[in-house]
């Protein structure tokens, strides 16, 4: 997977996502090696990302790890607490190829929901080393992300 631009080179604004971690060696492996993330300024507790253009931030928080509840989304148990990004869809099945090579476990795995609905996605779902949930999602036509 190659990380697209920066947000800041872009017109829209970068977001910021900060997010608990039980570990900045497991944080590094999984956000700057499986998933390309460059990574930005560190110390010994927290490590910065470059995430797609946006700046997430794993901060050392064992006790704040993982997710907790699911809601129901088109059948499946999409995690409530979960950030990702929006790909487009040849992104999308570069990111389900890599993650399935490397043994990753989806919680949901990659399917397209809502099909023949306005809102049509490719989407899946998977964990990081400490429980927070990802979701990686795709649209064949990107006006659709805010459709009603």
């Amino acid at each position: 997977m190659t990380v697209p631009p920066s947000a800041a080179q872009s017109a829209v604004p970068p977001f910021h996502l900060a997010f608990p971690v039980h570990s900045i060696a497991a944080a590094r492996a999984f956000y700057g090696e499986l998933l390309g993330c460059p990574e930005g300024r560190s110390s010994d507790t927290w490590v910065d990302f470059n995430f797609y253009g946006h700046q997430i931030v794993a901060h050392l928080a064992p006790e704040e790890i993982g997710h907790r509840q699911t809601s129901k989304v088109d059948g499946d148990a999409v995690p409530v607490r979960h950030f990702g990004a929006v790909l487009s869809m040849e992104q999308w099945q570069a990111a389900a190829d890599k993650l399935t090579a490397a043994g990753i476990e989806f919680i949901i795995e990659p399917h397209v929901r809502f099909k023949g609905e306005v809102g049509e996605q490719a989407t899946m779902f998977f964990l990081d080393p400490s429980g927070n949930a990802l979701e990686f999602k795709a649209f064949a036509d990107m006006s659709s992300l805010f459709a009603k």
